[in-house]
């Protein structure tokens, strides 16, 4: 089994199961923070899965797209807990 058969058989369809995982608790999650931070697992899945595909493919451009994604995350994640800690502040 060459790396690529693995990447394919084993990685991509563990990863999209995750997505799909992941997903239904971003819809069911009770309260905001439960869905943010599906979104971000989400997002985190996506550049692994983009990871993959860069791998396979022999692409390092793709790469440069899983980084602007991490870095989106990132600065989606300081916004949400500087979000938090104004209303927390508020109350």
């Amino acid at each position: 089994m060459s790396t690529n058969d693995f990447l394919y058989l084993i990685i991509l369809p563990v990863l999209s199961i995750s997505v799909l995982l992941v997903f239904i608790r971003f819809i069911i999650g009770p309260g905001i923070s439960d869905r943010v931070v599906a979104l971000d697992l989400m997002i985190t899945i996506g550049i692994a899965i983009i990871t993959v595909v860069a791998m396979v493919s022999e692409k390092s451009s793709f790469l440069d797209i899983a980084m602007i994604f991490a870095l989106i995350a990132f600065l989606g994640t300081i916004a949400f807990s500087f979000y938090l800690e104004k209303r927390n502040r508020d109350d």
